[in-house]
């Protein structure tokens, strides 16, 4: 006999678990589960001692280890199956795998089946968390929704575990604040299922969605109806948003490219972009890191206002713009995999030594400078700090109509300035060597 069985329940109660299942729960001493799920089997479990979890998961393994010790049978209950954003994976591995699981049908499951929808290409996740408030263009990693909204930037298909705070109309919000159009997306909700109120919310556009009340609990089965992400990296200049007059402030597409090569982003990189003027850099890292995160600064208003808006009209949730001068909010930031400068501010020596000083190892560096002065101040820096550097004078023409023919115009000479293969140190490792990639 099993003595902690670690049961998927929904809210048909008893009547729709397996006959082990059932079988397993009237034996039990001991009953854990969140009080919902209590109220459901309380018929079933009239001599058993009942403990309501809510709030308390990390005491859940030493309730179990006092039961056994007194030769209790254990069960806890969990929603659906335990294995799919469930409790299943840390009670087996508190338990260090003495635990009997019986999962249910999961709600994922269940909500596919009412749609009628296969779900064996969705990509799961789940916003049933703390409540971190609406979503905010340049949110960081740690709100609440930052999961799931790179996970419907990222995937066609998407099924969401909501909660009481992070409902499926919050959700609609945060794709329309990250510049969604509202027909891009289809929302279909299900509600309170197998319960005699259930209800069926299908194909609901964004707008229409992010104005719902939803009965509670439900879960969400968002999909992509139309309209396409850009791009990883190389959009075209005119892409952009930028102060004027003359050219704008915007790195070009050849020095962007090139300088973007250089940083070797990996797809769980997080990324610096320190002047990020309009954000053509920072926001094609972005796409280079669709795992990771791309930290942005940004002294001028009037860029970091281009830079703001640019990210919501190229979808970019994975993008933090802060405004300030370098080293200013520097220190809030997590160490970086990759790094580029193209602006300091007056403070390039100090701001390049920041840099390496906190530069994971393998991490990489680079600058773009357009003037003789920044070069020679960099280059010195480095010389300083003995590290290895190399760079690349970049001059591209592009081709210009005049009359019926056309000529080559070209732009101004780019330095890229390349620091690779750094340690926590700021000392020279071997640039070949490879280095996490933090992919979530």
């Amino acid at each position: 006999m099993h003595d902690c069985t670690l049961i998927g329940i929904l809210d048909d109660g008893p009547d729709g678990l397996s006959g082990a299942a059932r079988q397993r729960l009237r034996e039990a001493s001991v009953v854990i589960g969140a009080e919902r799920a209590l109220a459901l089997v309380r018929a079933e479990t009239a001599s058993a001692r009942l403990m309501a979890m809510d709030g308390a998961l990390a005491d859940v393994p030493a309730w179990i280890a006092a039961a056994r010790a007194e030769n209790r049978s254990v069960v806890v209950l969990a929603t659906g199956d335990p294995l799919c954003h469930g409790i299943g994976k840390f009670l087996s591995e508190k338990l260090q795998g003495e635990l009997e699981i019986l999962p249910h049908v999961s709600t994922l499951q269940l909500a596919c089946a009412r749609f009628r929808w296969p779900w064996n290409e969705v990509r799961i996740a789940s916003c049933h968390a703390r409540d971190s408030g609406e979503w905010q263009a340049g949110a960081r990693p740690e709100h609440a929704l930052y999961p799931a909204l790179r996970a419907l930037t990222l995937h066609p298909e998407v099924f969401l575990f909501t909660g009481p705070e992070n409902t499926p109309a919050r959700l609609a919000r945060a794709l329309l604040a990250a510049g969604y159009a509202p027909h891009e997306f289809a929302f279909s909700v299900a509600c309170r299922l197998l319960q005699p109120d259930e209800r069926l919310f299908s194909e609901m556009r964004l707008d229409e969605a992010a104005q719902t009340v939803f009965p509670q609990p439900n879960v969400l089965l968002a999909r992509r109806k139309s309209g396409r992400n850009p791009p990883a990296f190389g959009l075209d200049d005119s892409c952009y948003l930028r102060r004027m007059p003359e050219k704008g402030l915007i790195t070009k597409q050849e020095a962007r490219v090139l300088s973007l090569a250089k940083m070797r982003i990996a797809p769980g990189a997080i990324v610096w972009d320190i002047g990020a003027g309009a954000g053509s850099v920072g926001l094609e890292a972005a796409g280079l890191a669709p795992f990771g995160h791309v930290w942005a600064i940004e002294k001028n208003p009037g860029d970091a206002h281009y830079a703001r808006e640019n990210a919501r009209r190229l979808r970019i949730t994975n993008y933090t713009l802060e405004e300030g001068r370098a080293p200013e909010r520097l220190d809030t930031w997590p160490d970086p995999d990759a790094v580029f400068i193209g602006g300091s501010g007056g403070e390039l020596a100090a701001l390049i030594a920041l840099v390496l000083a906190r530069l994971k190892p393998g991490g990489h560096l680079v600058a773009n400078f357009v003037t003789l002065e920044n070069l020679a101040t960099a280059t010195t820096a480095l010389k300083q700090a003995a590290v290895t550097w190399d760079v690349v004078q970049l001059q591209a023409s592009r081709s210009q109509a005049i009359l019926d023919a056309h000529r080559m115009a070209a732009q101004n000479p780019v330095w890229v300035v390349q620091v690779s293969g750094i340690s926590n140190q700021g000392s020279v490792n071997d640039p070949g060597a490879k280095r996490p990639d933090g992919i979530g």
